[in-house]
């Protein structure tokens, strides 16, 4: 598989789409990384994530049914693609394959 790189906000993103499952949408995302993060996510910020992971094939996107509190609007619905759980997976290998790499007393601090 030719490998794709993700920046970090972009990752943030496509792990928050797969914790949300049918329930990702913009707001809703924006919500849940800063629950998951502690960092505030600008909801123009999390729309270009998206679509820049759309247009990648890791997500895919379609709109839901329109509710009454949104004012007869439908949501944009997003859920990850098999591209994208690839991807988050080897992500997850090279990370783990780093941390492991760090010797037991590397991390200690020294006064």
């Amino acid at each position: 598989m030719k490998r794709t790189y993700l920046g970090e906000f972009e990752e943030l993103v496509l792990l928050t789409v797969a914790i949300l499952k049918e329930k990702a949408y913009g707001v809703a995302i924006a919500d849940e990384l800063q629950d998951q993060t502690g960092r505030s996510a600008n909801i123009s910020a999390v729309h270009a994530a998206l679509h820049r992971l759309e247009e990648k094939g890791m997500l895919a996107s379609h709109l839901g049914e329109a509710t009454a509190e949104r004012g007869g609007r439908r949501k944009r619905l997003f859920v990850v693609t098999a591209l994208g759980g690839a991807t988050l997976s080897e992500i997850k290998e090279m990370r783990n394959r780093l941390w492991n790499a760090i010797g037991p007393d590397t991390l200690i601090a020294t006064i």
